[in-house]
């Protein structure tokens, strides 16, 4: 059985991929794309939670937004630096599911793991491409189409935008999954998470949608050209 992917989004975290583009997961799942999520640490420094509790929450959260894989590495939570082990290990994940769409963090954002995750996984997309370059496997290389990116906490002008008016249930549904992150429970920690972060997000996606005139929609930076490969009048995806 084929592990190809159409779609693969790296997250620093469990619960980055959803915060910045769930509803765009939940969208093209839905019209048949195979869409896999990684993440590069267990967030085993987070103020709330459990490793095995967050686990379990990825799990249902990659569940209602229709993933078909969901990556779990180990690297370290506040060491996501660009070390060669690092990026051989994010290689081996890119050439075994040879994605032709990867997604990162945004590099303006407030937490540095977010910026560190991108520079990574984008060191790792360029080598993932080098026939000669080795990595943990000896899997062939593997050339990335495009590389886009999302926001998490930030709030930037886009250089592109997805409808996701018919998937914000999902993608709030799947933030909701992740009730020690985001719900202010007896001996919980306050964090920037449990202070209505949810409702600020939908606010967001809101804001975007109504820029582009429908009423909800992710936005999203590229470093390129987006190539409009239909008819200008009409839907595109």
């Amino acid at each position: 059985m084929s592990k190809q992917l159409d779609i693969l989004a790296f997250g620093a975290h469990p619960d980055d991929v959803e915060i910045g583009m769930g509803g765009t997961i939940s969208r093209f799942s839905k019209k048949g794309l195979k869409i896999g999520i990684c993440d590069l640490t267990m967030a085993e420094l987070s103020s709330n939670g459990t490793v095995d509790n967050r686990q379990i929450e990825a799990k249902q959260a990659a569940s209602i937004l229709g993933v078909s894989q969901r990556v779990q590495l180990s690297l370290p939570d506040r060491g996501l630096f660009l070390s060669e082990s690092s990026i051989k290990e994010v290689v081996t994940v890119i050439r075994e599911y040879k994605p032709q769409i990867v997604f990162v963090p945004y590099f303006e954002d407030r937490h540095p793991d977010h910026g560190n995750c991108a520079r990574l996984v984008e060191e790792a997309v360029f080598s993932a491409g080098i026939r000669n370059f080795q990595d943990e496997g000896n899997n062939s290389a593997h050339r990335v189409r495009d590389l886009h990116y999302y926001m998490i906490n930030g709030f930037h002008k886009p250089d592109f935008v997805v409808d996701i008016s018919k998937e914000i249930k999902n993608k709030i549904d799947s933030l909701k999954a992740y009730k020690s992150q985001f719900d202010m429970a007896e001996g919980s920690t306050q964090t920037p998470l449990t202070n209505g972060y949810i409702d600020a997000v939908e606010s967001r996606e809101r804001l975007y949608g109504k820029e582009v005139g429908v009423m909800y929609a992710e936005g999203f930076k590229t470093k390129k050209p987006i190539l409009l490969s239909e008819d200008l009048i009409g839907e595109n995806v």
